[in-house]
């Protein structure tokens, strides 16, 4: 908008009802304040009203007048200027600082919806816990559903720090609490406590959470902590014992298949044990806690086409009744 009808809309003389244009002169003055804020900062970083003028099409005249309206709005001066060169004021350091911030999440976000019809395509690099293995079907059915997408996986249990490990996305069970990270519940699940029937017939079949205190209980400790995980029992009773502990998964359904003791395992991990009849599924009335997957991305970095696919593939994949959880 030019200035003569800008100064129309500001005083009314537009043939419009006063609602319109007001409504019309708060656009138009947000539009106006954004050309001023993006004249600021390139007059900061370009050194000069002339050359920041060069970069946006404009002439140094307006650019100059953009940065004087600004500073009018603020009451307060943002450059020392003389006629051989300007630097900014503290004012305006610390102004510059949030504008660049605001104008990088503007072109952040024309770039991303500038982005929301591209194909998926490109390295997702994505860090998963040992467990998420026995989820690589739905992984299978990603790849064939996005051929263009390249999967780079690294299965630890670990905690990773994403950002500076340049992950893209990672999925992890349990509650999110890195703040600089973006997080989405994809999937929930209940664990199960199992263990095979030649065990049951030697030791008996627990009826409480208290008569675990009497058998042998194969535990998993983490790996980052070194502590045992606790089983989502309402009420765990006594203290359970280690007969043994591991940090993965697979030696703990080994070991519960071959009548050593009993596990508490994810319901995606046992799920065939459970139905050819190896292992029996215990005390299920008493586990009370369900723990979910989420995948968490860096907030700082856009979301790309291959990103977001990857996130709602999960979200639709992992959800309890595609996954028996």
């Amino acid at each position: 908008m030019n200035a003569k009808g800008y100064a129309a809309v500001r005083s009314g003389k537009t043939g419009l009802c006063s609602g319109d244009y007001r409504r019309k002169f708060r656009y138009y003055a947000q539009v106006d304040y954004l050309t001023a804020l993006s004249a600021f900062v390139q007059t900061a970083e370009a050194g000069s009203f002339v050359a920041a003028g060069r970069q946006l099409g404009l002439t140094a005249s307006a650019v100059g007048k953009a940065v004087a309206r600004l500073e009018e709005q603020l009451q307060v001066r943002l450059f020392h200027r003389n006629t051989r060169n300007m630097a900014l004021t503290e004012e305006g350091r610390m102004f510059l600082e949030r504008c660049q911030r605001i104008l990088a999440e503007m072109e952040a976000a024309h770039a991303e919806l500038a982005q929301t019809h591209v194909a998926p395509r490109g390295r997702l690099r994505i860090s998963l816990p040992l467990v998420a293995m026995l989820l690589t079907p739905v992984l299978a059915d990603f790849m064939a559903a996005y051929p263009e997408v390249q999967l780079d996986l690294d299965f630890s249990d670990r905690l990773v720090d994403v950002i500076e490990e340049g992950f893209d996305v990672v999925v992890r069970t349990g509650q999110p609490s890195d703040s600089r990270l973006m997080s989405r519940n994809v999937g929930r699940f209940r664990s199960r406590i199992v263990a095979a029937p030649d065990y049951l017939k030697a030791h008996g079949t627990p009826g409480t959470p208290a008569d675990l205190a009497r058998h042998h209980c194969l535990r998993q400790r983490s790996p980052t902590t070194g502590k045992l995980r606790p089983w989502p029992l309402a009420s765990e009773g006594k203290s359970l014992p280690e007969t043994m502990s591991a940090t993965a998964v697979d030696p703990l359904i080994y070991l519960a298949v071959a009548g050593r003791g009993i596990a508490c395992l994810p319901p995606f991990a046992v799920r065939q044990e459970i139905a050819d009849g190896r292992l029996v599924s215990l005390l299920e009335s008493h586990i009370r806690e369900v723990e979910q997957f989420s995948v968490l991305w860096p907030a700082s970095r856009q979301v790309t086409p291959k990103l977001r696919a990857f996130v709602e593939f999960m979200a639709s994949h992992l959800k309890p009744e595609n996954q028996g959880l």
